[in-house]
């Protein structure tokens, strides 16, 4: 070990070394699963001509997004299952967070981006092919992945500089715990990122509510086939924002209460945290949307015949 790096404790683990095997088993399945089901879907809408659509296109870097995300959190968690101390130098476990909290802004924006489309479609059918042009695709596309990066590079420039007191995270990865860390609190950092979850979560989501009440209000007035085409493109994308919004609440718990909630209990969440939405994701775009579905049951009907001539 370097004696010159600062490595910090994380020590949200429960029983690591008694139950190492079941915790790497599920955590390495889901992995598996979450990268698999995610790039089939995105593969999937590449090479099918008629899934080149804003939509769908909205829906691949969803899932592009959500394996990004994952790959930030889960090769760390599977050594670490699997090693005598879970220990992560305080460099490494700035850039974690920061990578970490940037995948979860673009989260937001890509589901702004999503939700303008459907509110642009449906709301304003006969301009969509004038506003949802391959450019404004870009640029959504663009924003949604380097806002967030570049809002938070401010708070890990400030946070490298910082003399620390305290080297031991609750939690088993890094998350914004890690502001407890030093041994004086910075106010500037905590009104700066209140400013980013403004911008890159409660002004996305409020657009968002607002362009679904419009939808709703619109195809509520339509006739039964506008409704249906509304429920059938809408549901999929408002439960994974109520999925996804509902985990963020749970990780602003863990981090704001994490002293008053029982270890087991903060480890199963933080687990949940980090399960839930990569998992459900590929889960409710390949059962709900009719066109990804379709083609779904086309490539896994051509597997099976590879597989009987074999």
């Amino acid at each position: 070990m370097d004696l010159n790096v600062t490595y910090i404790i994380l020590g949200g683990y429960v029983e690591v070394h008694k139950y190492k095997c079941l915790y790497f088993i599920i955590i390495f399945t889901a992995y598996i699963f979450i990268v698999c089901s995610n790039c089939t879907i995105v593969y999937l809408i590449w090479s099918h001509q008629n899934l080149h659509e804003p939509m769908y296109i909205f829906i691949a870097a969803l899932l592009i997004n959500s394996v990004l995300y994952s790959t930030v959190i889960y090769p760390k968690l599977l050594i670490d299952f699997l090693s005598e101390k879970q220990i992560i130098s305080y460099s490494a476990c700035v850039l974690q967070c920061f990578v970490f909290y940037s995948f979860g802004g673009s989260e937001f924006l890509l589901l702004l981006g999503m939700a303008y489309d459907r509110y642009v479609s449906i709301c304003k059918p006969l301009q969509y092919p004038v506003i949802m042009k391959k450019t404004t695709v870009c640029i959504f596309l663009a924003v949604s992945w380097l806002l967030p990066a570049a809002e938070l590079v401010a708070a890990v420039i400030i946070s490298l500089n910082r003399k620390l007191c305290n080297f031991t995270l609750k939690g088993i990865f890094c998350n914004n715990s890690i502001y407890k860390l030093p041994c004086v609190p910075s106010r500037t950092i905590s009104i700066y990122t209140v400013l980013i979850l403004i911008s890159v979560a409660l002004l996305p989501l409020s657009f968002i509510l607002f362009t679904y009440a419009k939808i709703f209000t619109v195809t509520y007035r339509s006739s039964r086939e506008v409704r249906k085409k509304a429920v059938e493109t809408c549901l999929p994308h408002l439960l994974v924002l109520i999925n996804f919004f509902l985990l963020c609440m749970y990780e602003f718990i863990i981090v704001r209460l994490e002293s008053n909630i029982p270890k087991v209990a903060r480890f199963i969440m933080t687990l949940q945290l980090i399960l839930y939405h990569p998992v459900f994701n590929p889960i409710i775009y390949g059962l709900k949307m009719k066109e990804i579905h379709k083609h779904m049951k086309r490539l896994f009907l051509k597997i099976k015949l590879i597989c009987y001539q074999y």
